[in-house]
């Protein structure tokens, strides 16, 4: 499968050279940057390179496209792709705003075209072994989770009309896919406060009391204000707590006062995995592995996040 990759910043490189190194079913064909360093990359990866991401939609040679940009772009991308037939991995959020993460789902949905979304925290060592113990501990009544990293140094992460809302989308878009993915329920309504320390014009504080189906409770906190990292998640069971932080890679069962440390294996890199699984699912040999309602579901969350800071009060989120 011949690849076409929007997007060779920070990001989208650890993109790149997983298909370059890691992935045989995949080639890199095409990348798309408008900096004058898309001319070095070209030779490292040695692949065609345009400044214009629409000639690498439309060229001949590529079969499918990642697109790793500002959420901004990802309506127009998906639009191009459509037209041109091309199936699209997306890097989360799916998009800017919930109207144009619904639209971008729509109109995959009506043409058939295979889209798929780089919710790449599913793919965590920690996470997974939350989704694999979490039943074994009996009813679930409550949880606490946090994602908290150091200030954004992105530009475009203080710009609105590129980034469309700060860790509302950036962050805890995560942390709500996190969710959905070890729990299997959605959430239902939301009651946010949000803060600007250190971002001009977008939050970069959010503190949330959620409500998932079956009455499950919890807190999601997300920032990107203090030089310190956390990935904490707590389940509050009725045969004990699951803890522990998937950055950290940490993990353990406790009972009582009585403390059990769960083995998670040496820490992975996420992008690779959901690359592998990916080029399966174009292939017809697995399932999609985030599809593009995963995607909107986190979206949904988060926007609903942004509606209850503006009013002050509990919001339902869509459905």
């Amino acid at each position: 499968m011949r690849i076409g990759l929007v997007g060779t910043g920070k990001h989208g490189s650890r993109y790149a050279r997983h298909i370059v190194r890691d992935v045989p079913g995949l080639e890199l064909s095409a990348i798309s940057r408008r900096s004058a360093e898309r001319k070095d990359q070209m030779r490292e990866w040695n692949c065609r390179g345009y400044e214009d991401w629409r000639q690498l939609v439309d060229d001949d040679g590529v079969e499918a496209v990642i697109g790793v940009v500002p959420p901004a772009l990802n309506l127009a991308i998906a639009r191009a792709c459509v037209r041109a037939g091309k199936p699209l991995l997306l890097e989360k959020p799916l998009a800017a705003s919930l109207d144009q993460a619904r639209e971008i789902v729509s109109l995959c949905n009506k043409n058939n075209l295979p889209l798929t979304v780089g919710q790449t925290l599913r793919y965590n060592q920690v996470i997974s072994r939350f989704r694999e113990l979490l039943p074994e501990l009996g009813d679930l009544y409550s949880f606490s989770a946090n994602q908290r990293i150091e200030p954004s140094t992105l530009d475009w992460h203080e710009q609105p009309e590129l980034a469309g809302a700060g860790v509302s989308f950036h962050t805890a878009v995560h942390v709500f896919d996190a969710l959905r993915y070890i729990t299997g329920r959605e959430v239902e309504r939301v009651m946010a406060i949000s803060g600007r320390q250190h971002n001009a014009a977008l939050e970069d504080l959010l503190l949330v009391l959620v409500e998932m189906e079956g009455g499950v409770k919890g807190i999601v906190d997300c920032s990107k204000v203090g030089r310190a990292r956390s990935g904490r998640f707590e389940f509050v069971c009725s045969d004990g707590q699951l803890v522990g932080d998937q950055i950290y890679n940490t993990c353990a069962r406790i009972v009582g006062v009585d403390v059990h440390p769960v083995e998670c294996g040496e820490p992975v890199g996420t992008i690779r995995p959901l690359l592998e699984d990916w080029q399966r699912f174009l292939a017809g040999q697995g399932e999609n592995p985030v599809s593009g309602e995963d995607g909107l579901r986190a979206v949904q969350a988060c926007e609903g996040c942004l509606e209850s800071a503006r009013r002050g009060s509990w919001v339902e989120v869509a459905r």
